[in-house]
């Protein structure tokens, strides 16, 4: 299998994890040979024999159990498994992980572009990274760029500190909750006249809670697998807020027609059910806060609570406008 050329960040790279996990064998020597050899240099370590050609090139390989089970006068070269993954010294430390994961191999041989042997990265050292890819993904989700010192503080400076660095953001969430109570008492003269438009304030703005909660958590899951961008996070996430506002729409339309018996209202109720802003929010915000050199861990929340609930009033208000009054 041809090696995967994909670059990876400074120090990130499949070639900055390769360990003393590679036995290298000529591919005209024996087993018996082979492991002669290992026993005679005291070899630990190791978890892949990698057969090699004069030059030094990647012929195929031998797992530790494969190697003991054959018989002694085996050329290894014969046996050795050919179609193994590998990858370039600049690949990708997550995306050899990844492949490793995906193919069932422990250990992933790496070579050159002329198919030369460089090394192997043994199987800890490819739990270790998907450990720390993973948890790195978490924190770029949340708008924490790496896995640092300045991250760990959230949780574990003193309570004084703690309360220093969350309470201007949920000060700033105070203020936005004002603007929605402000929103709201815009249409005191229409609620009046018409109380049931306020019976679905809460159940709106729930919506666009969960939903955006809902796309952190998607978000989370697929970035533990893959490397899509945040544009392409975006876009999907905009057509699966379409697909998810215009079953809810659909859902939501005849509930209120039918229990209220008002055309109007259940109309701008499944309008404002069917928008798709809030599926969003939870991923551009913390990428807006942390290019803006705040901390996303403690302002993305607060912050994405307070603008999702002022959009959906705003959207529901304005469709109870258009439709309704």
């Amino acid at each position: 299998m041809p090696a995967v050329p994909l670059a990876a960040p400074a120090g990130e790279s499949s070639a900055d994890r390769i360990g003393p996990h590679a036995v290298r064998a000529d591919y005209t020597e024996t087993a018996e040979a082979v492991r002669q050899r290992i026993r005679q240099q005291g070899l630990s370590g190791w978890d892949l024999v990698c057969v090699i050609d004069g030059d030094g090139r990647l012929l195929g390989t031998l797992t530790a159990p494969e190697l003991l089970a054959l018989p002694d006068a085996t050329a290894l070269g014969t046996v050795a498994a050919r179609d193994g993954p590998t990858v370039l010294p600049s690949a990708d430390q997550e995306l050899m992980a990844s492949i490793a994961l995906h193919h069932h191999v422990a250990s992933m041989p790496v070579v050159d572009e002329a198919g030369q042997l460089v090394g192997v990265v043994g199987p800890t050292t490819l739990m270790d990274i998907l450990r720390r890819e993973h948890v790195e993904d978490l924190h770029r989700l949340a708008g924490i760029a790496r896995e640092s010192e300045h991250a760990r503080q959230a949780i574990e400076e003193p309570p004084l500190r703690r309360t220093r660095h969350r309470l201007p953001w949920l000060v700033v969430g105070l203020g936005g909750s004002m603007v929605a109570t402000f929103i709201v008492t815009r249409f005191e003269s229409a609620l009046a006249v018409k109380p049931a438009i306020a019976f679905f304030v809460p159940s709106l703005v729930y919506l666009a809670d969960a939903i955006g909660t809902q796309s952190e958590a998607v978000a989370v899951r697929g970035l533990s697998l893959s490397h899509l961008g945040l544009e392409r996070l975006i876009g999907g996430e905009l057509r699966t807020g379409i697909l998810i506002g215009m079953v809810l729409a659909l859902l939501a339309f005849p509930m209120v027609w039918l229990v209220f018996d008002e055309l109007q209202l259940a109309a701008a109720v499944a309008l404002a059910a069917a928008s798709i802003v809030a599926s969003t929010l939870g991923l551009l915000l913390p990428w807006l806060l942390s290019r803006f050199k705040f901390d996303p861990a403690y302002g993305s929340g607060p912050l994405a609570t307070i603008v999702q609930d002022v959009l959906s009033l705003l959207i529901y208000f304005a469709c109870v406008s258009v439709i309704v009054l």
